[in-house]
């Protein structure tokens, strides 16, 4: 059995699984199955092999004309070189295409009708069909008992069956096997064709055939053999992929999406396919899995298997992978950073970098005197890694063989205790289990290695760690390292505890020290099937001063015992779910997405971080890319933190208070009065933001300007803005908030300049959130003028921080204005900016993004899609052809767009119109698209706003297309390997942001939450709570239906009508 590495743990390794019950708590979910879809060939019957005999004998008469015809070599067609990776599961007329060009034959496509004689690929797809109804005749039609036997028993059940195949014989094959009568629905070649359905691995065969059965997809199954089939099925959104691997392609099957592979519909029948529909589906809603091991996407996964608290993160690499090309481990802790300079090509830059602090993983085994175990050179032979969102554990399971065919299974369970901050564990277990014998277990704290996690920074110094201490005593490991420069020392503390079957046994440990690590080894004989285990409990902290090892040791030992610290762990992590989840029915890939993005919003920033001086990195705790600075990403995240946890909202705007004075120092440097924040901030908010770049090409340096994308203390200002409305929490607007609101608004005072012929206000040498344009072509100096965004949110700060004033009493106001020196006057020249700031605006209505936009050239977006796979980073690719994006009309992402996200389109509308500009009824939509074709969407981001736009201006099919692509962006590591580099926590943040403002239909800026839904047509329920104005609210969307309580008594607007809600009991 496929999935059989469960077998092999019930014998001995599951009964101490940490996570052998899920807590269900989606009653409200009606997982019902109700339908089953089967592929033909290879799933019904055994016609695959046929199909692929009939291509065989079709392609090499064709090959061996061509041979004669065109002096072409001839290379036979074969079952699985060709058969399998090219035709399997397709189109007659794509496979034909698909294979004739992995040969580099290109002919014209045709027409289906096309006779045989003719050379197009219709028309020798056609010759193929010749050929299979001749060895059809000749052979006749096996089926699969196994598959047979189901589908009588389903319709026992009254679950409906439907066929979808690429075949255009099927009718026939059904025909001649007398299963014609099982089948509901038939969508097969000849259907396609007609209703013009995409092929595999497009799902359309497969939800044209749930649609005619009436049937939603979330409460079917697909039965597929082919990869391409399988792809359709996970494309389809099903309740369940079934793959069955007929042609020893298992692997094939989980990479492409499978939720279960079997070889035999023998090995899972009827009652395997309902225990999936009752229990397996939800908990696969509430955990990531991977049952393959792959090179080229481990350092992903890495990433998404990661653990954290908030305190610290730790990735998901196997604790017995040392750093390679493949494996990548990393430990990284809220706020700490270290400053290092390289030397580059003659110049001396400086970086500071997020630390990799002591890997307290590592744990490996080996067997008598054998070697070390190696993942990478082992043969494995099952493996099942699982992430539990609901608590936070990190489970692997790997049967594997060495070369003396010993086979062993391998597992582990980890967690980051989110109940202490400081706690971390892992518990390992081998178990032989063809064999006896004496295994050895090597236990280890690392703190020897340089950061390494992002492959453009390994050339700069990333050596930040250097070795104060490191010893052991009995089943105790002691280890101490600081950073070089920041002189923040890391320390751990690990306890081994060894049991063999549950029972604990004492060991020799024998104890190795070297600079930066401590490694300790025991042996033991373990008898077949035996398990043998050592749980290590870390104590983890990080002090400004030497953490004297008494306080190390006394705090180890005042630890519980580790199943007791992992339920701990998880009674935390039910608390938080009860705040945070959103309960989504009729749609597995939102509601597991958005968990994942829950977790990881709340691994990388919990309630720990109250305690803790730290700004939110755009990666969370889960890798080194942009040396886990601080960004603008904030503002995407910390709504969601407004409405679970503002008292962490309120922590990271204070992360920004502490770092005034840097901004202020910052403003003054260029001339400028008040507060300019850093593009990027690190430990102590300079400006981390490189001020060159090295390009290899032309052996030159240039000048870098994205540090002038000076919006980000607009994005602070927002934040605090934000913070204030859903929280009404005067007493930090007192202490922090207003100081820091008004030192930026002086800053942007300063920036905007007056031009007498205009009788407006301009802002130049500035970068919009678009990243591409970075300056004008025809001068040296950097940044572009008026960009709408930024002008238009200055304009809304402005008139914001008066309504704030004009709000808070007396006392309030006098902290701030004693601190800043503040003159009631400035409002003056603050509301005089705001009724006459600059835009350029077309007749059509169309937002200039900046100043000179419109003259910009139009970008062959065709033309580059044929040239290259991939066109997110058309920055990039202009610049390898010697052009500049600054010359085009291309953005990054949404820029002059963003402003919807941010406010209203009632509240944009109603500031340009305030500043004199006509605009015609439909310019948003206008403006949508104007700017859509025009964007690469080269950041993860530009997804999340256009989604969000589409949706307000009733354009639900974008909408809908632009939310999916930013849901799945980390988990398909769509733009080609960064998730490695770490997680995007600011669009996994603007996810949850749609389902509240955008589906559910929000409305959070008045004083009364306005509520006007517009959940997708399959979706059939949505739940979730929040918290606004003090309040905490209860959301239920079901069948047109709105339940909505609180626990005070509060006021809500429901699709335009006034409501009273009664004070009621809210849990969680």
């Amino acid at each position: 059995m496929i999935f059989s590495v469960q077998e092999y743990i019930k014998l001995s390794v599951l009964a101490f699984s940490l996570n052998a019950i899920h807590f269900n708590k989606n009653n409200m979910i009606d997982n019902k199955l109700k339908a089953v879809i089967f592929d033909l060939d290879g799933v019904i019957t055994k016609t695959a092999l046929v199909h692929s005999i009939a291509w065989k004998e079709m392609f090499d008469t064709y090959l061996k004309q061509r041979e004669e015809k065109h002096g072409e070599k001839f290379v036979e067609f074969t079952h699985e070189g060709d058969y399998l990776t090219f035709v399997d599961g397709k189109p007659r007329y794509e496979g034909v295409k698909s294979f004739l060009e992995s040969r580099g034959i290109e002919l014209p496509y045709g027409e289906p009708t096309d006779d045989v004689d003719i050379e197009t690929y219709c028309g020798i797809g056609n010759r193929k069909n010749i050929a299979f109804n001749n060895i059809l005749e000749r052979d006749g039609i096996e089926e699969y008992e196994s598959t047979v036997k189901l589908m009588h028993r389903l319709k026992e059940e009254g679950i409906k069956i439907g066929v979808a195949s690429s075949s255009k014989n099927a009718e026939k094959v059904l025909t001649v096997t007398g299963l014609i009568d099982l089948i509901e629905t038939r969508v097969d070649g000849v259907v396609s064709a007609e209703l013009g359905l995409k092929g595999k691995p497009a799902p359309d065969i497969f939800t044209t055939a749930a649609d005619n059965l009436g049937v939603a997809y979330h409460q079917a199954v697909v039965i597929e053999d082919a990869i391409s089939g399988v792809q359709a099925g996970k494309a389809g959104n099903f309740g369940l992929v079934l793959g069955l691997a007929r042609e020893d392609n298992a692997q094939g099957l989980w990479e492409a999406g499978a939720d279960i592979v079997v070889e035999d519909i023998s090995e899972i029948e009827f009652e395997g396919i309902q225990y999936w529909f009752e229990n397996g589906m939800d908990d696969d809603n509430w955990s990531l899995s991977y049952s393959t091991y792959n090179g080229d996407k481990e350092r992903s996964r890495e990433a998404l298997l990661s653990i954290g608290n908030g305190y610290f993160g730790t990735r998901g690499a196997f604790a017995f992978a040392e750093a390679n090309e493949k494996n990548y481990a990393g430990t990284y802790m809220a706020g700490l950073f270290n400053r290092l300079t390289s030397k580059v090509e003659g110049r001396d830059i400086e970086n500071e970098d997020f630390v990799n602090v002591p890997n307290w993983l590592p744990i490996t085994f080996k067997i008598d005197d054998g070697e070390w175990f190696d993942v990478n050179t082992a043969e494995i032979i099952d493996i099942e890694r699982t992430l539990y969102f609901e608590n936070g554990i990190f489970e692997t399971s790997m049967l594997v063989k060495d070369e003396q065919g010993r086979e062993t299974v391998i597992f582990s369970s980890r967690f980051a205790s989110m109940d202490n901050k400081n706690i971390g564990g892992i518990n390992f277990a081998v178990s032989p289990q063809n064999y006896s014998g004496n295994i050895s277990i090597k236990s280890s704290l690392e703190g020897a290695h340089k950061n390494d996690g992002v492959a453009r920074y390994a050339s700069l110094e990333q050596q930040h760690l250097e070795p104060v201490s490191q010893n052991a005593n009995g089943n105790v490991q002691l280890l101490t390292v600081k950073t070089n420069q920041s002189n923040i020392y890391i320390s751990e503390a690990a306890r081994m505890d060894v049991s063999i079957q549950g029972e604990a046994i004492d060991v020799d440990f024998t104890h190795t020290a070297t600079d930066g690590v401590i490694e300790s080894v025991f042996s033991q004989n373990v008898e077949q099937e035996e398990s043998l285990y050592l749980a290590k409990t870390v104590w983890i902290e990080k002090s400004d001063s030497l953490i004297e090892e008494k306080q190390l040791l006394d705090n180890l030992s005042n630890l519980a015992v580790y199943e007791q610290l992992t339920d701990e762990s998880s009674l935390a992590w039910d608390d938080i779910w009860d705040e945070v989840d959103i309960v989504v029915e009729g749609d597995r890939r939102t509601q597991k997405m958005l968990r994942l993005h829950t977790y990881h919003l709340l691994t990388g920033t919990s309630p720990h971080n109250t305690e803790i001086d730290f700004g939110i990195p755009a990666r969370a705790l889960t890798g080194e890319a942009y040396r886990g600075h601080i960004f603008w990403d904030e503002l995407y995240i910390l709504p969601v933190y407004f409405v679970h946890y503002p008292e962490v909202a309120k922590s990271v705007l204070m992360y920004r208070f502490r770092r005034l004075n840097e901004a202020r120092k910052y403003a003054q440097e260029f001339g400028f009065k008040g507060a300019m924040f850093p593009w990027q901030s690190g430990s102590d908010g300079r400006e981390e933001t490189q001020k060159y770049h090295y390009n290899p090409l032309s052996d030159d340096w240039g000048d870098d300007h994205s540090s002038l994308q000076r919006h980000v203390s607009l994005a602070i200002a927002y934040n605090i803005i934000q913070y204030f409305h859903f929280t009404e929490d005067a007493e930090f607007m007192q202490e922090a908030g207003l100081e820091m609101l008004l030192e930026i608004a002086r800053f942007w005072e300063s920036k905007c300049e007056f031009d007498e012929q205009s009788g407006r206000y301009s802002i130049d040498k500035v970068m919009g959130p678009d990243e591409f344009h970075e300056a004008y072509s025809d001068r040296e100096e950097g940044g572009i003028k008026d960009n709408a965004y930024t002008n238009v949110m200055t304009v809304w700060m402005f008139d914001q921080i008066q309504e704030i004033w004009n709000k808070l009493d007396d006392e309030n106001k006098a902290a701030a204005t004693k601190a800043v020196n503040f003159d009631n006057a400035e409002f003056d020249k603050w509301s005089d900016i705001s009724k006459k700031m600059r835009l350029v605006i077309s007749e059509d209505g169309i937002i200039s993004q900046y100043d000179g936009y419109f003259d910009l050239k139009e970008l062959d977006w065709d033309y580059y899609a044929k040239k290259y796979e991939n066109t997110h980073r058309m920055d990039r690719v202009l610049k390898a052809e010697g052009k500049t994006p600054d010359d085009y009309k291309v953005a990054k992402q949404a820029d002059a767009l963003m402003l919807y996200y941010n406010l209203s389109n009632d509240k944009v509308t109603e500031i340009i119109k305030g500043l004199g500009y006509d605009l015609p009824e439909d310019y948003i939509q206008k403006n949508l698209e104007y700017y859509l074709e025009r964007t690469s969407h080269g950041s993860t981001l530009s997804r999340v706003v256009h989604s969000y736009l589409a949706q307000q201006i009733g354009q639900e099919d974008l909408s809908w297309s632009m939310f999916q692509n930013a849901l799945t962006s980390d988990y398909n590591d769509i733009q080609g390997g960064t998730t490695a580099e770490g997680v995007h926590t600011g669009v996994m943040a603007g996810t949850l942001w749609i389902m509240y403002a955008a589906f559910a239909g929000i409305d959070f800026s008045g004083d009364v939450l306005s509520i006007n839904p517009n959940l997708p047509e399959h979706w059939t329920q949505l739940a979730f709570g929040l918290v606004f104005k003090g309040a905490k609210y209860q959301f239920h969307f079901e069948d047109g239906e709105i339940e909505v309580s609180c626990d005070k008594a509060r006021e809500v607007m429901v699709q335009g009508k006034v409501m009273k809600l009664e004070a009621v009991e809210i849990e969680g």
